[in-house]
């Protein structure tokens, strides 16, 4: 396993909108795992592959309830609207009020090519979003009031 480095605001990568990944290879294992412990090392919920120079459309999520990877993920239902506080490990040290939808339903592949779907609200609801925003080359502050800068 590895430990890549998360691009910051600033890098082109992170404005792209991320190519789908056609096929499951063990390229694509290996960008999840160590995707997985490049998140855990950075203490965040959620990670993209472009933060982390890969302009494919793969995402992780771990609210503290278990990993969850999806490939080519699509939010297929959005329900309700809340305001959160954000932040983003490609925009440290800068918080935000973000309004999402309370509830999504998201589906995609699994590591192994199959198709899995997650009815999510709250937080997970939250990250998903967030990171899916990643995908399409959009980020936090784009969305964000009250932007705040912490210590």
């Amino acid at each position: 396993m590895a430990i890549y480095r998360i691009l910051e605001i600033g890098d082109p990568v992170l404005r792209e909108k991320a190519r789908p990944v056609p096929k499951i290879n063990p390229n694509i294992i290996k960008l999840l795992d160590n995707m997985a412990d490049t998140m855990r090392d950075a203490q965040g919920v959620g990670l993209a592959a472009p933060q982390v120079g890969v302009s494919k459309r793969v995402i992780i999520v771990d609210i503290g309830e278990g990993l969850i990877e999806l490939i080519n993920p699509e939010i297929v239902r959005k329900e309700g609207l809340d305001t959160d506080v954000e932040g983003c490990l490609s925009i440290p040290s800068v918080r935000g009020e973000v309004q999402r939808a309370r509830r999504v339903v998201i589906k995609g592949l699994n590591r192994e090519g199959r198709e899995v779907q997650y009815d999510a609200e709250g937080l997970l609801a939250r990250a998903f979003q967030h990171e899916v925003d990643h995908l399409d080359g959009i980020l936090f502050v784009d969305k964000a009031r009250n932007l705040t800068k912490i210590k």
